[in-house]
């Protein structure tokens, strides 16, 4: 630090402030007039270890030594030399964190286009007509035949489930052949007037040609509704051919007389004005049940207005006629276990419903005639279509089912899954 007139260098007019070794300067850009006081001189010290104490407050213990300067780069001017002695400093990063851009990632739109399966269709034809199977997966693996319900085809039923983040790990080990009703497919073509549409019978025997046509040894079941319905009577008659059944709000009985009517009335409003509101209210009842919007609105309006727009209602209106006129399964379970009843389906079943679905009464119905041995029903719990509304459970219990009869056994639950306390079961 500069102590007197004995560190000035040369005979110039001005002194330097500091001096290292034999007189060299130091701090040769920073120089004060020979002529300026020592009130001034202690003025700027004063100025700089003021201005480092404050800097110290913030950033930690900071030493007050002058060495902590870089001598080789002093600038020039007051506010220059503070801001070179601060960058001097060691000190923590307190930059603040401005938020300069905000940007909003809305879910994708729920689609229900064919456009948007990688499913590859084709088609088979049966004594009953032209039935379009959509096959997704390597056909070296075990099958998945599934059925869909009214007014919904393998597109609107099942698409969506089996896009599902945990279902896609399972069906790896499958390959699923989607079977559509006739004249129920994405854009099918008015049927014509003199077609004959098949029964459920002969809709179950439809599948015994699209079986042949695929040479399916064996395949596992999964049916929604009518579909589920069709499928019971396809075990019925071909046991051997199916290895176990996943069900959703199946009937095994025939119609009683309130459904019977609405049905009627709806098939004439579809073949006469086609999708009138209350068809569409009727369609929205049988597949969410009661208070539906209350529960998920958005899904509501999706399937409003897939109906409106995107099925065919003379076609529809066949389907449903021929639903309405199902028979009984004609099927009861044994008072006695010990004893294999012939009338009931001889395969594994679960027999899956959601607690406001309109169908919940039909399954428990269906599950007291089953076989307790080889059969289980399950309630989930805030949906009535559970296939949109709660795929998390109903894949968990179909993942769970298929490895009791030694299906996928290395497919392994997510973590962030329900746990199997949350499915509601019924005693046998």
């Amino acid at each position: 630090m500069p102590a007197g007139p004995g560190n000035a260098s040369g005979g110039g007019s001005y002194v330097s402030m500091g001096t290292q070794g034999g007189g060299e300067n130091v701090y040769r850009p920073t120089t004060v007039p020979e002529s300026a006081t020592t009130t001034g001189l202690l003025d700027g010290m004063k100025r700089y270890f003021g201005f480092a104490r404050d800097d110290a407050d913030k950033v930690g213990s900071v030493s007050t030594r002058t060495e902590v300067v870089n001598p080789s780069k002093m600038p020039t001017s007051g506010i220059a030399e503070e801001a070179a002695l601060l960058g001097t400093m060691p000190s923590d990063s307190m930059d603040d964190i401005e938020l300069k851009n905000i940007k909003l990632q809305f879910p994708h739109v729920r689609s229900m286009s064919r456009e948007d399966s990688n499913a590859l269709e084709e088609v088979v034809e049966t004594d009953r007509g032209n039935v379009v199977v959509a096959i997704q997966g390597n056909r070296n693996k075990p099958a998945i035949v599934t059925y869909h319900d009214l007014g919904l085809n393998y597109v609107s039923n099942f698409q969506a489930f089996f896009n599902y983040i945990d279902m896609r790990a399972l069906i790896e080990n499958f390959c699923i052949y989607h079977v559509n009703a006739p004249g129920q497919e994405e854009n099918a073509p008015t049927l014509p007037e003199d077609f004959i549409y098949p029964t459920m019978d002969e809709l179950a025997d439809q599948l015994v040609q699209v079986v042949r046509h695929f040479n399916l040894k064996q395949f596992i079941g999964f049916g929604v509704g009518a579909g589920a319905n069709i499928l019971c009577r396809y075990v019925l008659n071909h046991p051997e051919m199916v290895s176990a059944l996943c069900l959703i709000n199946c009937t095994s009985t025939q119609p009683g007389w309130i459904e019977w009517g609405y049905q009627k009335l709806n098939t004439r409003h579809l073949r006469s004005k086609g999708m009138t509101q209350g068809v569409l209210d009727y369609l929205m009842w049988h597949h969410f049940g009661r208070n539906t919007e209350d529960r998920n609105h958005d899904l509501v309006q999706v399937y409003k207005s897939y109906f409106e727009r995107n099925v065919n209602p003379v076609n529809l209106a066949l389907f449903i006629d021929s639903y309405v006129k199902r028979t009984d399964l004609n099927i009861h379970r044994d008072p006695d276990p010990s004893k294999k009843n012939a009338s009931t389906l001889k395969v594994p079943v679960i027999n899956i419903t959601g607690a406001h679905s309109p169908h919940s009464d039909d399954t428990v119905t269906f599950n007291g005639r089953l076989d307790p041995t080889n059969s289980s029903w399950m309630k989930i719990s805030d949906c009535g279509m559970v296939l949109e509304e709660q795929p998390g459970k109903v894949s968990e219990a179909f993942r769970l089912f298929l490895q009791g009869e030694g299906y996928a056994v290395h497919v392994r639950r997510r973590s962030s899954c329900m746990s199997v306390g949350s499915l509601g079961t019924s005693p046998k």
